[in-house]
């Protein structure tokens, strides 16, 4: 089959996904990882020998991390209001998504990812369900929670949970982000201190990534935020509502735009070097005209799913030198599917009791540098490049022994055995029922 155009190839992939997940009834599955040889393996496997090992943690408490399965446990957490860039689509709906990402996570970083997605109206509810559900995993991954809705939630579980919280549409988004501009620049030659850079969108991703390049020594004077109301600045007419019911956004007003520039989002185009796009999904939604108004050299990032703002080849021709998106079927796939892996599979092996934003640059600058040689149409890896995983992980793991919040110590190095050797022995398991055909082959394709 020949696929012409880029939206006869996204329905092809549209249609598949509906025919393979009506084929496997679910992506993931939960298998012993114990022998049971015979009727008296149960005496210690359950009852009676059981009960010491929960005296044992009774009496310490961190000790679950050595005794079950917690220490390799993430709970996937969403209420399903933003999901993709389908939007508000329910709990339940929600739930393909986040069986994806526990494939994900299992696959690419040996990682036990359990998808929960919950019916609750409010971030108070949200956030009283993950802390009851805290003792059963060793990290939270937050997942399609609607925006302002998920800066209230993330922050709250991080000042009140003794593992790491972590949204991926803020965190891991802003990250690979991060990884990507850095060899972005190094392919046209220019400097993060020196670099203008247009965040378009003003949801939980660019938001996030604002901070993060801040963090990482861009400067917040050469940050310009546009959204559907404009760029945004201190005398938007607006501020006084964010002040109240986004302060993150309101906060980086005052921070951003340091020229004080105000006028429609297109506007913000002039003069930038880089563009980093998650806005409305659809090849309009940036016109080819606005990126003719950059300096030389421009840097698309456009990352709305499951279809850009402007297609790849679109924004080429109007003179963009690299192009990224979130897809897999383009050149630079700008995707969280880089970094969450490594990242939980780190502060899982350190027993972290958190995540922050010095340990994500350092994650960001660990994925661009796996990239010998970037040039404009390899700018971070792919999810083949599994070498990476292991290399993330061990660079967040002694990242968070050196911010104190790890629970166990180790060198760079012993935390890089641990991962690969977690990861390797996961994927054998994979692959042998795959040559079992435990795991049953693709179905054909009418």
């Amino acid at each position: 089959m020949v696929l012409e155009t880029d939206q006869e190839r996204t329905e092809h992939f549209n249609r598949m996904s509906l025919k393979f997940s009506e084929f496997y009834k679910g992506k993931t599955m939960v298998i012993p990882k114990v022998p049971i040889n015979n009727l008296g393996s149960f005496s210690y496997w359950y009852t009676p020998g059981i009960a010491a090992v929960s005296t044992h943690i009774s009496k310490d408490i961190e000790s679950s991390f050595e005794l079950t399965g917690r220490w390799n446990s993430v709970a996937i957490l969403t209420d399903g209001t933003r999901v993709l860039g389908l939007g508000n689509v329910g709990p339940e709906a929600a739930m393909a998504v986040m069986e994806g990402k526990a494939l994900i996570f299992n696959y690419l970083g040996g990682v036990n990812a359990v998808p929960i997605p919950i019916r609750t109206k409010t971030k108070e509810e949200f956030i009283t369900v993950a802390r009851a559900l805290e003792p059963s995993f060793g990290g939270y991954n937050l997942e399609d929670i609607e925006s302002p809705k998920c800066f209230f939630i993330l922050e709250q579980l991080q000042k009140d949970l003794s593992i790491p919280a972590w949204h991926d549409d803020q965190l891991g988004t802003a990250s690979i982000i991060l990884a990507g501009l850095i060899n972005a620049l190094r392919v046209v030659g220019k400097k993060i201190e020196d670099s203008r850079i247009v965040l378009f969108g003003s949801g939980a991703a660019n938001i996030a990534a604002a901070h993060l390049l801040m963090a990482a020594g861009f400067k917040a004077s050469n940050l310009i935020i546009a959204d559907s109301k404009g760029i945004l600045h201190p005398e938007r007419e607006d501020m006084d509502t964010l002040m109240l019911n986004n302060p993150w956004k309101y906060k980086l007003a005052m921070l951003t735009n340091g020229e004080r520039r105000e006028g429609p989002s297109e506007e913000s185009f002039q003069g930038a070097d880089v563009i980093i796009s998650a806005a409305r999904p659809g090849p309009d939604t940036i016109k080819p005209e606005w990126i003719k108004n950059m300096n030389s050299d421009p840097i698309i990032f456009a990352l709305a799913n499951p279809v850009p703002e402007i297609w790849p080849n679109v924004a080429k021709e109007a003179g963009a030198r690299v192009i990224a998106t979130g897809r897999g079927d383009f050149p630079n796939q700008i995707n969280n599917s880089l970094i969450f892996p490594g990242v939980f599979r780190g502060v899982l092996d350190a027993r972290s009791r958190g995540v922050n934003f010095k340990i994500m640059v350092k994650a960001s600058y660990e994925i661009a540098n796996f990239v010998k040689d970037p040039s404009e149409d390899r700018i971070v890896p792919t999810m083949e490049n599994w070498e990476l995983y292991p290399q993330v992980a061990s660079a967040v793991a002694r990242a968070t022994v050196d911010e104190g919040l790890a629970r166990r110590n180790n060198s760079t190095e012993g935390f890089y055995k641990i991962a690969r050797e977690i990861i390797e022995e996961n994927r054998k398991a994979y692959r042998k029922l795959v040559d079992g055909d435990i795991i049953k082959k693709l179905p054909e394709m009418d």
